[in-house]
C-alpha cells in the first residue's frame, strides 16, 4: 500500500495532526508515503510581504526512509476560472512524479485541504480510495472570490471522496449532509514526547499562566492583557511565533518567547501553573479543536480559555475552565490555581486522546 497526501503545511512545518497521521499510517502498512507540500489558494495579499514573525517554526529537516516530499509549485491564480487548466501545465512534472510513485501498487490519495490539484489528481488515479481530513473550515480563511471559489472546491471535493473526516462538533453539523461518509477524528497528543506525569514543576517564585502556540489573527490580546491586569503579581508567558503586530504598552508581566522545538515546549509547560488558550470566538475559530488543550491536559495542567470552538463544549471537565460571558475571569484564574489534578486521571486522558486512537477508530486500514 502507498499513501499520497495532500498536506495543508510544508513537511518542514511544526509537527502537526499531518505529520502524526502519516506516521500512523506508516506503522500500521509499513507502505510508503509520498508528501505534497501546499500552494497558494488565493489571490496574494499586501501582507503575504510584510507578515511580522519571530522566526520561522520549523521541523528537523531529516526525512525517514519511507517518505518523500515535493512541493507543488503553481501561479497564485488558483480562484480565477482557467487556473485549473493553467497551473495543470505547471503540474505535469508533479503528476508524473506522483504516476510513477503509485505505480503497480494500492494507493491511497489523502487531502488536507481542498484544492484544484486534489480534484484533479483524484479524477487521474481512479480507483484510488480518498479521505478528506477537514481540520478547519477553510472558507472561514478567505473573503470574497478567494471565499466563494475555496466553498465551490471543498464542495465537490466532499461530494468526490470516499470519506470525510472532521476535527470539531462544529464540522460535523457543516457536513451532515454526508452522514454516511462522515468520521468525527478529533486532534490528539503524542504520548511518545511527553514525560512523566510527575515530573511538573514551577521553581520560579511568581505563578505562571502561560500559552504555547501560534500568535494570529485569531489571538484575544485584550483577554490575555485582561488576565495579566489581573494577576499582576504572577508572569503571563506567551511562547511561539508572531504572525500580527503585538499591541504596543503590554502589561510588564506579560512575558513573549520566541518559537521552540516541541520538545523545549513540552519543557516550557511543565513551569506553567495552568495552561491559556485565549483565541477570540469568531467565525474562523468556532471550527477549531485546539490540540494545545489536549497537550496542557497531558501534562497535568489546568485549562482556561476564552469561549470558543470545541472549548465551548469542554466546561463541564474538571480542570478545564471556559471563561463564559457571564463568568468571573477573577474566579476562574483562582481556581485553576487551586485545582490539583490527579496524576492516574492525567495518564488516563494521555491513553485515550493519543493520535493513534484517533486514528486507529477511523478504520482506514
Amino acid at each position: 500500500m502507498k499513501l499520497v497526501y495532500l498536506s495543508p503545511l510544508n513537511w518542514t512545518s511544526f509537527e502537526q495532526r499531518p505529520h502524526k497521521f502519516v506516521d500512523w499510517w506508516q506503522k500500521r502498512t509499513g507502505g510508503d508515503v509520498l508528501w505534497v507540500d501546499p500552494y497558494p489558494t488565493r489571490l496574494p495579499k499586501l501582507a503575504d510581504f510584510k507578515r511580522v514573525s519571530m522566526k520561522t517554526d520549523e521541523s528537523p529537516s531529516v526525512k525517514p526512509g519511507w517518505i518523500q516530499v515535493l512541493s507543488s509549485s503553481t501561479f497564485p491564480i488558483e480562484p480565477l476560472p482557467g487556473s485549473g487548466w493553467a497551473n495543470a501545465l505547471v503540474w505535469r512534472r508533479l503528476f508524473h512524479s506522483i504516476d510513477q510513485f503509485a505505480k503497480g501498487s494500492e494507493v491511497t490519495i489523502g487531502v488536507g485541504k481542498p484544492t484544484e490539484l486534489a480534484l484533479q489528481l483524484i479524477r487521474r488515479l481512479k480507483g484510488a480510495d480518498t479521505f478528506y481530513d477537514a481540520m478547519d473550515d477553510f472558507p472561514a480563511f478567505y473573503s470574497l472570490l478567494s471565499r466563494a471559489s475555496m466553498e465551490r472546491r471543498e464542495s465537490e471535493l466532499v461530494r468526490n471522496v470516499n470519506s470525510v473526516w472532521v476535527s470539531s462538533t462544529k464540522l460535523k453539523e457543516k457536513w451532515a449532509s454526508v452522514a454516511s461518509k462522515l468520521s468525527v477524528v478529533p486532534n490528539g497528543v503524542d504520548e511518545f514526547v511527553l514525560p512523566k506525569a510527575d515530573a511538573y514543576i514551577n521553581k520560579e517564585n511568581q505563578r505562571i499562566f502561560g500559552y504555547v502556540g501560534t500568535m494570529g489573527q485569531w489571538f484575544d490580546w485584550e483577554w490575555v492583557i485582561q488576565v495579566a491586569k489581573l494577576r499582576p503579581n504572577d508572569i503571563i508567558r506567551l511562547v511561539g511565533p508572531l504572525y500580527v503586530q503585538r499591541p504596543t504598552h503590554l502589561p510588564c508581566n506579560i512575558e513573549i518567547k520566541p518559537p521552540c522545538s516541541h520538545s523545549e515546549a513540552i519543557e516550557e509547560m511543565k513551569r506553567f501553573d495552568a495552561g491559556l488558550i485565549p483565541f477570540k470566538n469568531t467565525e474562523l475559530t468556532e471550527s477549531v479543536d485546539p490540540i494545545k488543550y489536549y497537550e496542557y491536559k497531558s501534562v497535568g495542567l489546568p485549562v482556561v480559555s476564552t469561549n470558543f470552538g470545541e472549548m465551548a463544549f469542554r466546561s463541564d471537565i474538571d480542570g478545564v475552565f471556559v471563561c463564559q460571558r457571564t463568568a468571573s475571569l477573577t474566579d476562574m484564574l483562582n481556581a485553576a490555581l487551586l485545582h490539583d489534578e490527579d496524576k492516574a486521571l492525567t495518564n488516563r486522558f494521555r491513553l485515550e486522546n493519543t493520535w493513534e486512537s484517533r486514528f486507529d477508530n477511523i478504520g482506514l486500514i
